[in-house]
C-alpha cells in the first residue's frame, strides 16, 4: 500500500485549488467586503460556511462513501434522481453556466479594462474563441490534469494575485470600522453573506471534482480504497484552508477601498478600482492575468470533470474528446449571450441546486447514524425538491416570472419558516428526515417481529 508523500499532497490539494477558485471566487468576496462594510467578519462567517465548509464537505463526502462519483453517490437516493441531480448539477457548473461564465468574466474584468478604446462588437466573441481554444488543448490531455493545474497555473495565480493583495493590506485605503453595512448586509450580514456563497458554485463542484482528485491521488500511486479516502479528505482539506484565506483577505481589501470608493456595481468593478489605484495601468494588466488565469484553470478542471462523468454515466455514447469538444463549443456560445444573461439565469438555478446539494452531502456524512437507509434519504430529499422549486421561481428575472402565477406560489413559500432569508428549504428537509427515520423504524419492528 502506497503512501502519498506531503510533496504529492500538496499538489493534489493545488490541482484542488486551482480548479475550485475561479474568477467568480474573486469577485463575489471583493463585492460582499465593500457592501458588508464593517460586518465584513459576519458576513465572511457565512460566506466561509457556503464558500469553504460546504465544498470541504463535498469532497470529503465522495471520499468517505467510497462512491465511484457523484452518479453512484446521489442514485443511493434513488436511481432516476441520481441521474437527473448528476445531469443538472454538472450541466450547471458545466457548460450552462460556469464554464461560459469564465470566458465572459475574463473579459469583462481582465481583459477589456486593457482596451478602453476598442470596438466591443467582435473583441468579446474573438477573446471567448481564443480562451475555450486553451480550455479544450488542456482538457484533452486530463492525464496531465495534476501538472498543468496543480504546478504551473496555480502558482502562476497564486503569484499575481498576491501581489495585488499585499500591496492593498499594506497601504489601506481606509478603516474597515468606517465603512457603514449596506443593503442586505445592513440587516443580516450572516445570512447576506452565507447566500453570496452560492454564487461560487463551490459546494456543487466539490461533488463533481471530488472523482477528479480521486483518480488523481490513484495515478499517483495510491490504490487501497482507506488510503486513498484519506488522501481525497486531507488534499480538500488543504485546498478549502487556502481558499478561505484568500476569500478573506479579498474581502478586508474590498472593505477597505471603502475609504476612497463608493460601492462598484459588481466585484469585477471593486477590483478594477482597487487594481488601478495601487499600480495604474499596470494594475490592469495584473488584474488581467490573474483573472484570466484564475478562469483558465477552473474551466479546464470543469470541461475535464463534466466530460468524464458523461463518458462514465453514457458508456455507450461518445467518447471522453468529443464530450470536450461539445461542451467547449456549446460554451462558446452561451458566453457570447453576455455575462448579465449567464448571471440572471444561474441564480434561480442555483438557489434550486443549493439545498439539494446540501442534503445529499449531509446526510452521506450522516449515514452510519441511520444504516445509510434509501428510505430516510429519498424522504428528506422528497420534502426538500418541493422548497427548492419554489425558492427557484422566487429567484426567476421578473420576465420569466410574468409567464408564470408567482403569486399563489410565492403565498405558499412565505409560510415556509425562515424563507426571508433564503433558507426555507430547511424545515422542508427536517420534516423529510424525521418522517424517514420514523418509518425506517416502523419497518425494521414489522420485519424484526
Amino acid at each position: 500500500m502506497k503512501k502519498l508523500s506531503m510533496r504529492q499532497l500538496l499538489a493534489v490539494a493545488s490541482m484542488l485549488f486551482g480548479m475550485f477558485f475561479g474568477a467568480g471566487n474573486l469577485i463575489f468576496p471583493a463585492s460582499m467586503g465593500q457592501l458588508a462594510g464593517s460586518s465584513v467578519w459576519l458576513a465572511g462567517a457565512g460566506l466561509l460556511i457556503t464558500g469553504v465548509g460546504l465544498p470541504l464537505l463535498g469532497v470529503a463526502a465522495l471520499g468517505v462513501s467510497r462512491a465511484g462519483g457523484l452518479l453512484e453517490l446521489s442514485s443511493r437516493v434513488g436511481r432516476g434522481y441520481g441521474l437527473f441531480f448528476t445531469c443538472l448539477l454538472y450541466l450547471t457548473i458545466g457548460p450552462f453556466f460556469a464554464i461560459p461564465r469564465c470566458a465572459t468574466v475574463s473579459y469583462t474584468v481582465g481583459v477589456q479594462q486593457l482596451l478602453p478604446g476598442v470596438s466591443q462588437g467582435a473583441a468579446p466573441a474573438l477573446f471567448s474563441f481564443v480562451f475555450f481554444a486553451a480550455v479544450l488543448f488542456f482538457s484533452l490531455r486530463p492525464g496531465e490534469l495534476l501538472t498543468w493545474i496543480g504546478k504551473v497555473l496555480n502558482p502562476l495565480f497564486l503569484c499575481f494575485l498576491g501581489v495585488l493583495v499585499v500591496r492593498a493590506l499594506l497601504s489601506p485605503l481606509g478603516a474597515v470600522a468606517d465603512a457603514a453595512p449596506m443593503g442586505a448586509y445592513a440587516s443580516d450580514a450572516f445570512a447576506a453573506g452565507f447566500l453570496e456563497g452560492y454564487n461560487t458554485m463551490d459546494a456543487l463542484a466539490g461533488l463533481a471534482f471530488g472523482i477528479v482528485v480521486v483518480d488523481a491521488i490513484r495515478r499517483l500511486g495510491a490504490t487501497e480504497p482507506g488510503q486513498i479516502a484519506r488522501s481525497t479528505v486531507a488534499a480538500g482539506v488543504f485546498s478549502t484552508a487556502l481558499m478561505g484565506l484568500v476569500y478573506l483577505l479579498v474581502a478586508v481589501m474590498a472593505a477597505q477601498s471603502r475609504g476612497l470608493f463608493e460601492p462598484a456595481a459588481n466585484g469585477g468593478e471593486a477590483l478594477a478600482q482597487i487594481a488601478r489605484h495601487y499600480f495604474g495601468g499596470a494594475g490592469a494588466l495584473i488584474l488581467a492575468v490573474t483573472v484570466t488565469v484564475a478562469c483558465l484553470k477552473t474551466a479546464v478542471g470543469l470541461v475535464t470533470s463534466c466530460g468524464e462523468t458523461f463518458v462514465r454515466m453514457f458508456p455507450a455514447g461518445p467518447g471522453y474528446p468529443v464530450w470536450a469538444v461539445g461542451f467547449c463549443l456549446f460554451s462558446f456560445a452561451i458566453a457570447n449571450l453576455g455575462l448579465d444573461a449567464i448571471i440572471a439565469w444561474s441564480a434561480p438555478v442555483l438557489m434550486f441546486l443549493y439545498p439539494l446539494a446540501i442534503v445529499l452531502i449531509l446526510l452521506t456524512l450522516c449515514g452510519p447514524l441511520f444504516g445509510h437507509s434509501r428510505r430516510v434519504m429519498a424522504w428528506t430529499v422528497g420534502f426538500t425538491v418541493p422548497a427548492a422549486v419554489l425558492d427557484f421561481v422566487y429567484a426567476m428575472p421578473a420576465a420569466a416570472q410574468s409567464a408564470l402565477p408567482p403569486e399563489g406560489l410565492f403565498t405558499v413559500r412565505a409560510l415556509l419558516p425562515l424563507a426571508d432569508k433564503g433558507f426555507g428549504w430547511l424545515a422542508p428537509a427536517l420534516a423529510g428526515l424525521l418522517v424517514g427515520l420514523v418509518l425506517e423504524k416502523l419497518g425494521g419492528r414489522r420485519h424484526a417481529a
